[in-house]
């Protein structure tokens, strides 16, 4: 789950997992996919929209597990932040599956974010505690390791945007977080070579990112 950053990494993470023999749903959603519906009419729109994609999902496809990387849209005091957190770990469970947060990587803040950007701050931040204190049905990878906190330095890895990844960040991505996943789930990650060069690197995302073929 998550908004179009995770939607550029998806093809790449279902490559990976494909290749593991783990099956995956990409649920993630162009402009938005945030849980937290916060105080502005968008996000709780937004919101609204995702719970019933998450319950359609979760009816469909069965997951163990729900990742939610934080959304750019997941504004709200930290309040909010937290009590959308906390149920999204509850409706997970209720459905036999574990919740993994992951933080969004670091973007470029433009005048469309600038408003927002202490809320966005704030939202790791309260799915890393909502992990912590969940008894173990929730955990939260910290992606920074991966991207760092610079949007504009190298390892971030981000699009001529300065927002989403091309497949190399996409690659990068899915190779992490599977190590991550595997680790914590018991399955062993498909090496590199297996997956990285398959025909999700062609998806129509990159593309429209501009990005490299």
């Amino acid at each position: 789950m998550g908004d179009s950053i995770a939607g550029a990494e998806g093809p790449a993470l279902g490559a990976a997992l494909k290749a593991a023999g783990v099956g995956f749903k990409d649920a993630s959603s162009a402009g938005g996919g945030t849980v937290v519906a916060g105080g502005e009419e968008i996000t709780r729109t937004i919101a609204a929209d995702t719970w019933k994609q998450l319950a359609r999902s979760i009816q469909s496809f069965r997951p163990t597990v729900v990742a939610y990387q934080v959304t750019t849209y997941d504004w709200g005091t930290p309040d909010q932040q937290r009590a959308a957190y906390e149920k999204l770990v509850r409706t997970a469970k209720a459905a036999g599956a574990g919740t993994v947060f992951v933080p969004a990587p670091p973007i470029r803040i433009d005048e469309f974010y600038k408003k927002y950007a202490s809320q966005m701050r704030t939202a790791p931040e309260a799915a890393g505690e909502v992990a912590r204190n969940s008894g173990g049905v929730a955990v939260f990878l910290d992606a920074s390791r991966l991207w760092g906190t610079d949007a504009s330095a190298k390892k971030a890895q981000r699009a001529s945007d300065g927002i989403h990844n091309c497949q190399q960040g996409a690659a990068a991505f899915a190779a992490w977080f599977t190590r991550e996943l595997g680790e914590k789930e018991g399955f062993t990650p498909a090496a590199v070579d297996a997956w990285a060069k398959g025909s999700w690197t062609g998806d129509d995302r990159y593309a429209k990112l501009k990005c490299d073929s």
